[in-house]
């Protein structure tokens, strides 16, 4: 839970002496809110609570140090996980020639409307455009194709941590969807089909490890449909998440097999240990910034945004809230031991010692920021050797003492994560409903649920449930396939066309 790297900042202030006039600040609250205009009300979190800023070119942001503490939190977990599973990191040119981006037809086509192309350099046009990476399969595979030659040379396991461009769409969306966003995308290759599916289910673990256990967030592990599987792979299992106010799934992180379909594009092959010629087994996999957007979509609040433990930037921040005319040096030296005690036991802690704003102006600016416990040290507090903790998730306050300190913070964090993630799966699993025929599909998805429905599993049938529920806000598509399947009674019918059912399969409108 705390890390070390604990911050003292915001202590600008002088050690001692009388408080100076407090300045009157308004604005900080947001305007709306979450269950009224979900998205004006995400738009403004994200602003005011510093995680972002709206850049001049539409869909691209800005991502602030709040934002950067959280991605690198993230990124040191994965990171130590997939060097475990002897990944090595790697990094590939951003520029792609459209030779090689137009190798794979499917991927290509899956993939064009969103790339990006350079076509000049300076006033002169270039000769051959290049593309910018909306992903680097094509990036690599070329030399996948050189570096492996024998069975010895296999598995090959990369991994980058990089951005990616993906131009052309409606609706930018901070985190969610935006042109440009950072991520890691694993790229490896293994001489057989086993070894690559067990690969795909080990990452998908970690994904969903990244969600349940770091973001509080509860998600399905499952396989997606043949119509929204990755362009060019063999099938595609993904990690998804569901907003109960707007109704939508997440596809939080996937993990593809990608078969051999690549390894004959790109003619990816080996001499096996019988002195034969065969083709590699690869998968790719991914993770991004969007995690961040389905964190703040799942626990903000009116007050802004709300921030598990285990990734927030700052997990304590500590209050000196003085009466008029109190000597504020006792109290700033009683607020500055609160933060060395922490920070010495691992947590990240900041003490607020500006005597420019008043403490209910800090409450408010702290709690929009979402960190996850406030501890409140006033003259009473001093004379009984204690400290008042409040908590963001619940608003909950306990007196205790300072004697106590480390390990009751350590336990309240404890609690406040396990508490969000909770909360979380209460709320989705509430935003479920079982259909099994097309009407009850119907008014389960007009009620913005989350729909677990028996499928004939036939692309056609998902083509017709998209064009059948196609409007303002978007049709209806498969999630995905639970890999905790129900029990199918013999005789189940699919909910759309009628036929015999061969699996649940989860569906829903979506980002």
């Amino acid at each position: 839970m705390a890390d070390a790297g604990a911050k003292k900042s915001n202590t600008n202030a002088k050690s001692g002496g009388k408080k100076k006039e407090v300045k009157k600040e308004t604005g900080l609250g947001l305007s709306k809110k979450k269950d009224e205009n979900f998205g004006e009300w995400y738009s403004e979190v994200v602003v005011h609570s510093e995680m972002i800023e709206y850049y001049d070119i539409s869909g691209c942001y800005i991502l602030r140090p709040w934002t950067m503490s959280i991605w690198e939190t993230m990124q040191a977990f994965f990171d130590a996980e997939i060097k475990r599973m002897k990944v090595k990191n790697t990094y590939f040119p951003l520029f792609v020639s459209p030779g090689v981006l137009e190798k794979e037809k499917d991927h290509v086509e899956g993939f064009a409307p969103e790339v990006a192309w350079v076509t000049r350099s300076g006033k002169s046009e270039l000769e051959v455009p290049i593309a910018i990476r909306p992903t680097s399969e094509t990036v690599m595979y070329p030399y996948f194709s050189k570096w492996i030659r024998g069975h010895r040379d296999l598995p090959l396991k990369l991994n980058q941590w990089c951005n990616v461009v993906r131009w052309e769409f409606s609706n930018p969306t901070p985190f969610i969807r935006s042109r440009e966003f950072l991520w890691q995308e694993g790229h490896t290759a293994f001489a057989t089909q086993a070894e690559a599916d067990e690969e795909v289910l080990e990452i998908l673990e970690l994904y969903r490890r990244i969600y349940e256990e770091y973001l509080a967030i509860p998600v399905v592990k499952g396989k997606k449909s043949e119509l929204e599987k990755f362009a060019g792979g063999l099938y595609t299992t993904s990690v998804e998440a569901f907003i109960p106010n707007t109704g939508r799934g997440v596809q939080g992180a996937t993990s593809h097999c990608l078969g051999q379909n690549f390894a004959k594009m790109f003619g990816i092959e080996f001499e096996n240990e019988k002195g034969g010629k065969a083709m590699v087994w690869q998968n790719s996999w991914a993770y991004s910034t969007r995690t961040i957007g389905v964190m703040v979509m799942v626990h903000g609040d009116d007050k802004g945004l709300v921030l598990p433990p285990k990734v927030a930037a700052t997990q304590v921040i500590v209050v000196p809230v003085p009466y008029k005319d109190t000597n504020t040096k006792e109290m700033f030296e009683a607020c500055l031991r609160t933060v060395d005690t922490l920070t010495e036991a691992g947590f990240r802690v900041e003490a607020d010692l500006r005597d420019n704003y008043g403490p209910g102006w800090k409450y408010s600016h702290w709690e929009m920021k979402g960190v996850p416990l406030r501890i409140e040290i006033g003259p009473r507090d001093l004379e009984k050797k204690q400290v008042r903790l409040a908590r963001r998730d619940n608003s909950d306050k306990l007196d205790i003492p300072v004697s106590n300190l480390v390990e009751q913070v350590k336990d309240i964090l404890d609690r406040i994560q396990e508490n969000l993630f909770d909360v979380a799966k209460q709320k989705r699993d509430a935003s479920i409903r079982v259909a099994k025929t097309w009407d009850e599909f119907m008014e389960a998805l007009n009620q913005k649920k989350m729909i677990l429905a028996p499928w004939c599993d036939e692309m056609e049938v998902e083509e017709d449930v998209k064009k059948r529920t196609k409007g303002e806000i978007g049709a209806a598509k498969s999630l995905c396939t639970p890999f905790e399947q129900p029990e199918l009674p013999e005789g189940t019918l699919c909910f759309a066309s009628g036929k015999p059912a061969k699996k649940w399969t989860y569906w829903g409108r979506s980002y």
